[in-house]
């Protein structure tokens, strides 16, 4: 990250502990804040041609989803902030983008392993489905096998690892230009401003793929869809290509929204984590 000036030699495990308690913090903070219009997006996109869509519930499996997505986005962040340290240093200054976009694939690929099950939980709540976490996991499991947690895992795949490199690829380059323009560090709106620029123009960019993700992830023993290519090619021949888009305003809304709390959470925490460690007194050798 840009500021290199004050960066002290790679410590792994300061760099992994920051970006874990920086990362579970904005996670469960944007999580909580914008999950009715995320599940709003997940019933638009669910619906089959002109059906209605449920208004009740919004919250319908909150909790469950906070407790993935705290050890996730602290996973994915943890992950993301040494890779990119490392690239960084390995990389030339004019190939930083592509340790950005690098590093934001490896750290989405990590934390895929604990997103994918909470975000199948999630929208099978939403969908009036399941009404509690603990029983969608043990009917999940029972009905369709411990590989249903894992429901429309490649068309996760094909739609987060892009979504969070080219998110968070966007978010640091702007960052970078910002600060050679204004010759200082960024204030906290300048953060959140940035983040929701990123959010909103990646979310709108990932909309189809995000689309037949929930359509895999919600249809259960069904089997309507056999894979990423039988649910594209089905969505087309049914409902047309508009239906790609489905969902798009509430997502390009709740991730330019989101964007811009867990970004500014994030550099926040961080700045905060600095601070505490700065005012430390040094270990003397002898000790």
């Amino acid at each position: 990250m840009a500021g290199g000036a004050e960066e002290k030699p790679f410590n792994f495990l300061q760099i992994l502990c920051v970006g874990v308690i920086a990362g579970g913090t904005a996670g469960v903070v944007v999580e909580t804040a914008l999950y009715p219009i995320d599940t709003i997006k997940t019933r638009l996109q669910a619906a089959r041609g002109g059906s209605q869509i449920q208004w009740k519930g919004l919250y319908s499996g909150l909790a469950g989803n906070l407790a993935g997505v705290l050890p996730a986005s602290a996973l994915f962040v943890g992950i993301y902030e040494p890779t990119k340290r490392k690239l960084l240093e390995t990389f030339p200054d004019n190939l930083s983008a592509v340790a950005h976009f690098t590093a934001g694939a490896i750290g989405g690929i990590a934390a895929s392993l604990i997103r994918v099950p909470t975000e199948v939980v999630k929208q099978r709540m939403q969908t009036g489905q399941f009404r509690s976490a603990p029983d969608a996991v043990r009917l999940i499991v029972g009905k369709e096998g411990f590989k249903g947690l894992y429901a429309g895992y490649g068309s996760f795949l094909l739609r987060d690892l892009p979504f969070d490199a080219i998110q968070f690829c966007i978010y640091e380059q702007l960052r970078i230009g910002y600060k050679l323009v204004a010759k200082r560090e960024l204030n906290d709106p300048e953060n959140a401003l940035i983040g929701a620029f990123a959010g909103a123009i990646t979310g709108a960019i990932t909309t189809p793929l995000d689309v037949m993700k929930t359509r895999l992830m919600v249809q259960g023993s069904a089997n309507q869809y056999s894979g990423i290519v039988s649910c594209a090619q089905t969505i087309l021949r049914d409902e047309g290509p508009g239906a790609f888009l489905k969902g798009i305003e509430p997502r390009v809304l709740w991730i330019g929204i989101g964007g811009s709390i867990f970004f500014g959470v994030l550099e926040k925490t961080k700045s905060l984590l600095a601070e505490r460690r700065n005012r430390e007194p040094p270990i003397r050798k002898d000790e």
